[in-house]
């Protein structure tokens, strides 16, 4: 049986989802692929292009937006197409957190199909949970 990575859910004009994982860096890599899976699907993306990440953030809230805000920069800056987020690493520092990853993916080209955009991540409804493994919740400007 496999885990459910996320799920989207009902929102009234932006997108809304919950990514999942044993760990809080597994929740987060899933936070990245329903991230990129509005924009293309991550799945058909070839490992071609290996881009490390890193981000900053006074609590795990802010953390995750800048995160997943690397997503839309380096498609936009770079024309990258993030297939996973990998090698995540995640340390509490004394007055912030800091995250480590790797993100795999290629180019953008005609090879590949995209559709939607995202806009923006934002604070609104966002939450991490922590239960038998930990729950991130993500209303995304699209």
């Amino acid at each position: 049986m496999t885990q459910e990575k996320f799920r989207f859910l009902e929102h009234t004009a932006d997108a809304k989802f919950q990514a999942y994982g044993r760990t809080i860096e597994e929740a987060f890599a899933n936070a990245a692929l329903a991230t990129a899976s509005l924009m293309w699907d991550p799945g058909g993306i070839a490992r071609k292009i290996q881009i490390p990440v890193s981000a900053r953030g006074h609590d795990l809230e802010q953390l995750l937006v800048r995160f997943l805000g690397e997503i839309l920069y380096l498609v936009e800056s770079r024309f990258f197409l993030m297939g996973s987020a990998e090698e995540i690493k995640i340390e509490k520092h004394e007055a912030e957190y800091a995250l480590e990853a790797v993100f795999w993916g290629d180019a953008n080209s005609d090879a590949y199909e995209t559709h939607g955009g995202v806009k923006a991540v934002t604070y609104n409804e966002m939450k991490i949970t922590k239960n038998d493994g930990y729950t991130v919740q993500v209303v995304l400007d699209v």
